[in-house]
């Protein structure tokens, strides 16, 4: 199976060279707005850059307000702080994730608590989740707590996996129920909708990456995007390190960050935003290549956008029988100079995290053992 798709892959891309799983594409427009940045001689975070990205993506996601910073961790960390994440409480996540997810959580001084995913969108399921917090939760005067750790329950953080949407409506409905913040893990998936919404856009709070591999990228950035201005205005004071607005005066009214996103890079990330829709076309028709190819690969299967969803592929996904034939195939095409990629190692499985509360995580240990992530650059030509 794996020449095939080799070879499938090489005429896609239209090289024999290596092939990377997620590469940049830039235009254009990517060198004049940052040759204008620099011209500017703003290059930090003060620049009419920053402020125009921020508002192209508030319009592109249809949220209220966007905060650019200067990675989607940061991004997280600042978003769970905004929600009272703290040490002492508690964050509920899912375990098949990237490590930002868990290591925003641990910076804010809260526990990660890992529930397990859908096997169809590869997101925290709702079940799980309507099942540990009937189990372990109850409501105080001051919010939900873990009756097994006596924690705070801050937020539930779902992610959106490799930009395909989780059932958000339905984790937001639970959350709700409880009194518990939602804030997004929409790293992945830019561009992605449910029901015609934008991920990120369902909870209280969500964040993006605009990381090198990203769909679009600055080389290093993320952002909050939310419909309340209040919450809007204090990240953007907490990540100017907490500086009291003042002409010339150096006043800073609590501890802050220095989150914000540098002009230079807000002028790239203003040039591929405008490119977003392109690239996901471009990613889209891969994908349908993908799907009849692996339709015809007995015990592989292309995973696909949920119903109802519009997905961004940001990265494309397999799933396997069993290791021993994903792990064939990894070794196959990374020989042949063709990047894949399994599935991070489960969160709780890391030896910081060993010590974390969990639910039963059946379908994230299945799924851990048999996907593989296949090359989704889009190419060249979709960014002029």
């Amino acid at each position: 199976m794996s020449d095939p798709l080799i070879q499938f892959i090489r005429q896609w891309y239209g090289t024999d060279d290596y092939i990377p799983l997620h590469a940049p594409t830039f235009g254009r427009a990517d060198r004049d707005y940052v040759l204008d940045a620099i011209d500017s001689t703003f290059v930090s975070s003060v620049g009419e850059y920053v402020s125009r990205f921020e508002k192209q993506l508030a319009a592109c996601t249809g949220a209220g307000r966007a905060v650019a910073m200067v990675n989607g961790t940061a991004a997280l960390q600042v978003a769970l702080r905004l929600v009272g994440s703290q040490a002492g409480s508690e964050v509920i996540t899912q375990p098949l994730t990237f490590i930002a997810t868990a290591n925003a959580i641990a910076h804010t001084g809260a526990k990660p608590v890992f529930l397990d995913v859908d096997r169809r969108t590869l997101g925290l399921s709702p079940e799980a989740l309507e099942s540990f917090l009937n189990e372990h939760a109850e409501r105080r005067d001051d919010g939900a707590y873990n009756k097994t750790t006596n924690r705070r329950i801050a937020a539930v953080v779902p992610m959106h996996t490799f930009g395909h949407p989780c059932r958000i409506e339905e984790i937001c409905r639970i959350a709700e129920a409880w009194g518990i913040a939602v804030v997004e893990d929409a790293a992945e998936s830019l561009g992605s909708t449910s029901g015609g919404k934008y991920c990120g856009t369902f909870g209280l709070l969500g964040i993006y990456s605009f990381n090198g591999n990203k769909t679009i990228t600055c080389g290093a950035g993320g952002a909050i995007v939310t419909n309340d201005d209040a919450l809007a205005d204090r990240a953007k004071h907490l990540t100017t390190t907490a500086k009291v607005p003042h002409r010339w005066e150096y006043v800073h009214d609590e501890i802050g960050y220095n989150f914000r996103m540098p002009n230079l890079n807000a002028a790239m990330a203003c040039a591929q935003l405008e490119k977003l829709e392109s690239y996901i076309a471009d990613k889209r028709l891969l994908a349908e290549a993908y799907a009849e190819f692996f339709s015809k690969i007995d015990g592989v299967s292309f995973v696909t956008e949920p119903a109802g969803c519009r997905s961004n592929y940001w990265l494309n996904t397999v799933i396997f029988p069993d290791s021993a034939r994903r792990d064939a195939f990894l070794k196959r095409t990374n020989d042949a100079g063709i990047m894949t990629r399994p599935a991070w190692k489960l969160m709780n499985e890391l030896a910081m995290y060993r010590d974390c509360q969990c639910g039963p995580l059946e379908q994230a240990e299945w799924l851990e053992q048999r996907i593989v992530n296949i090359p989704s650059s889009p190419r060249a030509d979709s960014a002029t």
